[in-house]
Parts: structure tokens; C-alpha cells; sequence
């Protein structure tokens, strides 16, 4: 009988959580546990995190979350590599983001992981950051969320003059040339921030 390995369990589903993180309810959902053995569990990775000091990461717990953080001590080295130029490549995650803003703009984020069928902070966050996408303004009714399009930034580094030159989406197209589209359209965008 193969033993149940459960700070790996949990340290997968951590890491797959990103900066959304997990409550212990969540965890104990997930990992089909009680709360207190979930706690247990987050207890005894974090005490694998702290006594080994050749490990890069820590759980931290904001706002009644569980995630997982880089170490304090490495803060120089993240510094660097967050400001090195060659770091300018986006996710997946990130160009479909994109792609989603740049033809159904002005767009929510909850309009964004409607279609994706994911979270998007993430990527929204990296596509503000790189200045591809900025906010254009607040949705009407409850909330008044953001709205988000494509900068003027986007613009120049797909070398169109305004959005009318994005091609044309088909009416009616098949999952798999959608496929073959959002891969053209990512490669072309991949090679345009690389070079």
C-alpha cells in the first residue's frame, strides 16, 4: 500500500495556487481531510521550509491564506531578476490574457476568467506591469469593477497603427483551428518581445 505523502500534496497544490493561495478549508477540501489534520500538514511543510536552510521558500498566511513565498534572504537576487531586461517573456496565462483584452476591450476581469475559465489576476498583473494593458475605466452596476484594454504600448509592439489592423476572428471556426490561431497569434507576439 503506497503511503500518502501529504506536505507534497500540499506543497503541488501551493504552488498551483500562486499568489490567489488556499484557506486550511480549502486545503482540507482538496487533500479530502480535517481541518485540524490540514493544519498539521501546513504546520509540518513550513517546519521542512525553515529547517533546511537550502530551501528558497517559506508558507506565509495572508489574509486567511496559506501561500507559498520566497525567502527574505534572496530578496537581492529577485530584485535582479525582475529588473534584468532579459526577462520579458510572458506565460501562456499571460498572452491569452492578452488576446482576450485586445479583441473584447473594454473587458472585466470577471469577463477575462469567463472565457479563460481560470483566475487572471496573475496575468493581468504582469500585462500592467510590462504596460500592454491599462485600466480604462469602471464597469456599471454593483462593484463598478475595472475595466481593462490594450495600451498604446500593444500597439507599437505588434507595429499597428490602432486596433482596426488586429485581424479578423472568424465567425465560425472549430475548436482546433482556434488552437492553431491562438498559436500563430502567441508565436508572433513571443518573437515580437524577444527581439
Amino acid at each position: 500500500m503506497e503511503l500518502i505523502n501529504w506536505t507534497s500534496i500540499l506543497e503541488s497544490l501551493l504552488f498551483a495556487a500562486g499568489d490567489e493561495g488556499l484557506s486550511l478549508k480549502q486545503i482540507a477540501e482538496v487533500m479530502e481531510i480535517d481541518e485540524f489534520k490540514a493544519n498539521e500538514v501546513v504546520d509540518e511543510l513550513n517546519r521542512q521550509y525553515e529547517t533546511d536552510s537550502n530551501r528558497g521558500i517559506m508558507i506565509v498566511q495572508l489574509a486567511g491564506s496559506y501561500q507559498l513565498a520566497t525567502k527574505k534572504v534572496n530578496a537581492n537576487y529577485l530584485k535582479k531578476l525582475v529588473d534584468s531586461p532579459n526577462t520579458t517573456t510572458l506565460s501562456q496565462a499571460a498572452l491569452e490574457t492578452l488576446a482576450i483584452i485586445a479583441y473584447k476591450q473594454p473587458i472585466t476581469r470577471a469577463e477575462i476568467e469567463e472565457i479563460r475559465g481560470v483566475k487572471t489576476e496573475r496575468p493581468i498583473n504582469t500585462l500592467m506591469a510590462k504596460a500592454l494593458i491599462k485600466e480604462v475605466g469602471r464597469a456599471e452596476g454593483t462593484g463598478r469593477a475595472y475595466l481593462y484594454g490594450t495600451s498604446k504600448e500593444f500597439l507599437d509592439y505588434f507595429g499597428l497603427k490602432n486596433l482596426n489592423e488586429l485581424p479578423p476572428l472568424p465567425e465560425k471556426v472549430e475548436e482546433e483551428f482556434i488552437q492553431e490561431e491562438a498559436d500563430l497569434f502567441f508565436e508572433k507576439f513571443q518573437e515580437t518581445i524577444n527581439s
